[in-house]
């Protein structure tokens, strides 16, 4: 890492190049660096002096679309929730590698438009004629953040560890690591927030210090984790993890909201189409769950009604969010064969440990007082910068495992590079994914292996090649082949194909960094840097079309089956339709794409219900339930 200098006059950094830490969070996100002089991690602010005045280091994590399609992220985002719900989108974070189905349940509280036509997809939003990711939303928010510590720091900032709640699955790190990609950040490190929070106390920082066992409680606006772990000499060793993605502050608010909606006597239905009142709503709860950390009660005025909670309701209201937390905390415990009593430190992570309950009733579980002395909403970040400062080469008391140094993965549809396990991941290392054919009767599938940091195979090093056959004849979609990636402690990657119904296998043995120099592997990583935005956007178009493809090859399935069921009027709509949407293939836009899909569901949906209806009326025709 660069050396820094402080302008003693205005209180900023400066310095050629840092590695920042980042926590991405669903209510708010910041940054954080070591600082060069007392070599204590510090969370960057918009001011700062050397009296110790400065404004806030959170960012809400909000971002608003204008009509003219600019961006704006934070405090001025927040401005619109009220006034323009449907452009301005919080919590991102809650559908990251989500699919509608995970989220279905809560998809009312969110005043904008999340797409539904496809329960199993990936979730998009919809603003206006546009379509976004949470990769692309989270990017944003990254992209916001690279830019204030810019500002403040007066220096390029390219190289960032992000931090994850420890619950969250590989689709949601790699999403987490494809937005910071997005944003213009290299990335180094995918870090678990119960870790980076033990760093920021200093805990397991000194090779010298004894062992401990410590408990990490992870309440945060829309996600809920607890970890155990064993730190000795500095090395640290996660036990164990359990948790709940989406579990947390968002849902004490909306608790809040549902009792004073019932007090009014008013219908969550009726709220469904009042979204700018909905959100005032939101605010306030938030704004009465804040007040009751402190206060008795609260009360305040709203389009001229008074909305009032106290604390004990409040209390009464969150005690079953509060009770599911801990049973993770049992559930941590029992897979760490662990008691109560064998834990030495429990710290507190996130806004939402805040709440006097929450630390009353964690206190009482552990049968010891919790840790709460630095700021919870920034010690993630501040554990972050610890772990940017360890890869910076700045602190040689702790032991590192060695690491891959390139992304591995295989390719799927539309050339597609498919990580399952990336760069920096620590080895040993085992991670698998399952996949499935594309076309009716497909009896062999080739798996390409490839190594590199680009969304495009063509642009990464294919390492192996083999083809898995014997798969019995079954409709697309219904065979399940599992693909295993294991790395041993020699950096030898073993690759195995199993379709899992059957129970045909194939397996090949590769080494990932054989024909690489190290100039190959730090080209590799400039190039994904460099080409970042290109990429995503490649990759966007791409699962664009393949959505696209594979849509119509159903809706033709389908009219093939079902065509006598239709009227002549529905027939041409959706050949109408489908041709729209086969010409948007063969342009470069993914919205305009997406747009075209939309229509054609829009199209068929209502007599796919019916076809539906009618098929399991004559299914039931003379039977009794």
């Amino acid at each position: 890492m660069a050396k820094i200098g402080i302008n003693i006059a205005t209180g900023s950094l400066q310095q050629d190049e840092i590695i920042v830490g980042i926590d991405l969070g669903t209510t708010n996100s910041l940054v954080a660096i070591m600082h060069p002089d007392t070599r204590q991690p510090l969370a960057l602010k918009d001011v700062m002096s050397t009296t110790g005045t400065s404004s806030r280091s959170l960012v809400p994590s909000v971002i608003y679309f204008d009509e003219s399609g600019q961006v704006v992220v934070g405090d001025e985002a927040m401005k619109h929730l009220v006034t323009d719900p449907s452009r301005t989108i919080f919590s991102a974070k809650r559908l990251m590698g989500k699919s509608y189905k995970d989220i279905r349940d809560h998809a009312s509280y969110y005043a904008y438009k999340i797409i539904d036509d496809d329960a199993d997809r990936l979730v998009k939003v919809q603003v206006g004629d546009r379509f976004y990711s949470p990769v692309e939303l989270s990017s944003f928010i990254l992209k916001e953040l690279k830019l204030r510590a810019e500002h403040i720091l007066k220096t390029p900032v390219n190289k960032a560890v992000i931090t994850v709640p420890a619950y969250f699955n590989d689709a949601q790190r790699q999403a987490t690591r494809d937005a910071g990609k997005l944003a213009g950040l290299d990335v180094l490190r995918i870090i678990n927030e119960p870790t980076a929070a033990s760093l920021a106390y200093g805990i397991g920082t000194k090779t010298n210090e004894e062992d401990q066992i410590i408990a990490v409680y992870d309440l945060g606006g829309g996600t809920f984790d607890v970890s155990v772990l064993r730190i000795a000499g500095g090395v640290f060793d996660v036990l164990s993890t359990h948790g709940d993605t989406y579990l947390g502050g968002d849902d004490a608010d909306r608790a809040i909201v549902d009792y004073w909606l019932r007090q009014a006597g008013v219908s969550k239905d009726d709220m469904e189409v009042q979204s700018n009142l909905a959100q005032s709503l939101r605010l306030a709860a938030e704004q009465a769950k804040k007040h009751l950390s402190g206060n008795d009660s609260f009360s305040m005025t709203l389009n001229g009604d008074t909305l009032q909670i106290d604390r004990a309701t409040f209390e009464q209201l969150i005690t079953p969010l509060v009770e599911r937390t801990m049973q993770s905390c049992r559930q941590a415990l029992k897979d760490a064969g662990l008691k109560p009593a064998d834990i030495d430190t429990v710290l507190m992570v996130g806004g939402s440990t805040r709440i006097p309950l929450i630390k009353k009733t964690v206190s009482a579980f552990f049968g010891k007082p919790v840790h709460d002395t630095l700021d919870p909403d920034e010690v993630v970040a501040l554990g972050a910068a610890v772990q940017a400062d360890i890869l910076a080469g700045n602190n040689r008391e702790m032991l590192l495992l060695d690491i891959t140094a390139l992304s591995l993965g295989i390719e799927t549809a539309g050339g597609l590079m498919d990580v399952l396990i990336p760069r920096n991941s620590k080895i040993p290392s085992r991670a698998s994914r399952q996949y499935t054919t594309q076309i009716d009767g497909q009896s062999g599938m080739r798996i390409s292996v490839y190594q590199g940091e680009r969304d495009l195979v063509k642009d990464n090093r294919k390492l192996a090649e083999f083809n898995l056959t014997g798969i019995p004849g079954m409709p697309a979609g219904l065979p399940k082949v599992e693909i295993g990636f294991m790395i041993n402690a020699d950096g030898i990657l073993t690759v195995t194909a199993k379709e899992l119904r059957s129970g045909v296998e194939q397996q090949i043995e590769v080494q990932p960094q054989y024909g690489l120099t190290d100039e190959q592997v730090e080209q590799m990583l400039m190039d994904s840097i460099t080409h970042a935005r290109d990429d995503m956007s490649a990759r966007a178009l791409t699962e664009a079309r393949t959505e696209g493809e594979q849509l119509l090859k159903t809706t033709e399935r389908f009219l093939q089956k079902n065509a006598d069921m239709l009227t002549q009027e529905e027939l041409l709509q959706t050949a109408s339709a489908m041709q729209v949407l086969q010409l948007s293939l063969t342009m470069t836009d993914k919205d305009l794409i997406q747009q075209k899909i939309e229509a054609l569901n829009e199209v068929s949906r209502p007599y796919a219900e019916r076809v539906m209806d009618e098929a399991v009326a004559h299914a039931m025709k003379g039977k009794t339930i």
